[in-house]
């Protein structure tokens, strides 16, 4: 087993794509790829977690914000497609089946595994039974197009600081590791402050990690990178969080900084992809810290396409 330890998710994803660029070559589902088995990484600090290294990676963050708001409402809504259009080829009759909010907050339409985890923390905080399922055999073995790459999240409360482990069969390196690790260690975040504790290390365990040889060339450019900075706090009280959370995506004011810049973020995305790109620039200026940073980098991104959008983000 393969092990990598960094302070930020800039540091972890360069030594990540290292190790997929040098694995082994297989083709899943006709697909010439390179994978490295069985690797584990820790991020010491999960706040950091907002990857920008242009030129070689830009991510879109308004996707990123989307994303996370999308899994924490417990939804499958379509209305995440306006954030990345290429989530409709894995759609089955418009919905994505793998989709892991209704998992995480509606299991079986009746547990919400979020708050259940938040109950046995404060119930018995050494207990080892906190933890959120998404893989289900049950239905993913139907056959639909969307089936999750994540198995599920455990939390361990220990000296009062709360450590998250996530274990995916299969981690897209280039294209999903940035916006994947935004939405857990979000998750991470948000526990803690649930249960009024310190944000422990963030620990990912993956059965494959890959990259597809198309984005090989890509990868290649990825040299020195910097630290990521640390992101602003979003711990939140669970009482009213939903409410929070339909507000963001609406793009509205919460009273909350930090979650107004990913309701800015959201807004001002929506404006570019109606063509209103001045105001999309006008309001990204006004999100602050590493998302207003990079959100500037996407749009800059987006020009010099020409207004070709990636495959995989556009």
């Amino acid at each position: 087993m393969t092990h990598l330890t960094a302070d930020s998710i800039a540091e972890l994803f360069s030594g990540a794509v290292t190790l997929a660029k040098n694995g082994g070559q297989v083709s899943p589902r006709g697909m010439a790829t390179r994978e490295t088995l069985n690797v584990t990484m820790r991020l010491t600090q999960p706040r950091a977690r907002l990857l920008c290294t242009p030129p070689a990676r830009i991510i879109n963050p308004a996707f990123a914000v989307a994303e996370t708001v999308w899994y924490l409402s417990g939804t499958d809504a379509p209305w995440i497609h306006e954030y990345n259009g290429r989530l409709r080829h894995y759609a089955d009759n418009g919905v994505l089946k793998g989709a892991y909010g209704p998992r995480m907050r509606n299991w079986d339409g009746r547990v919400d595994q979020l708050r259940r985890v938040v109950e046995i923390l404060k119930d018995d905080p050494d207990s080892r039974r906190a933890l959120i399922q998404l893989y289900d055999p049950a239905r993913d073995a139907a056959g639909h197009k969307d089936v999750p790459c994540t198995l599920g999240f455990r939390f361990h409360l220990r000296a009062n600081r709360l450590h998250m482990t996530t274990s995916m069969r299969g981690q897209d390196v280039w294209i999903g590791m940035p916006y994947d690790l935004f939405f857990y260690t979000t998750l991470h975040e948000l526990v803690a402050g649930w249960l009024g504790v310190d944000l422990g290390e963030y620990h990912h365990q993956v059965g494959s990690l890959h990259i597809y040889e198309r984005d090989l060339d890509q990868a290649d450019d990825l040299t020195e990178v910097s630290a990521t900075k640390v992101m602003p706090d979003l711990t939140t009280p669970w009482e009213g969080f939903d409410k929070l959370l339909h507000r963001v995506e609406a793009g509205d004011d919460t009273g909350h900084a930090a979650w107004d810049d990913m309701a800015t973020t959201m807004r001002s995305y929506r404006l570019w992809k109606d063509g209103a790109h001045q105001e999309a620039r006008h309001a990204a200026t006004t999100v602050g810290g590493p998302l207003g940073e990079a959100l500037t980098h996407w749009y800059g991104e987006l020009t010099r396409r020409s207004s070709a959008p990636t495959a995989a983000e556009g």
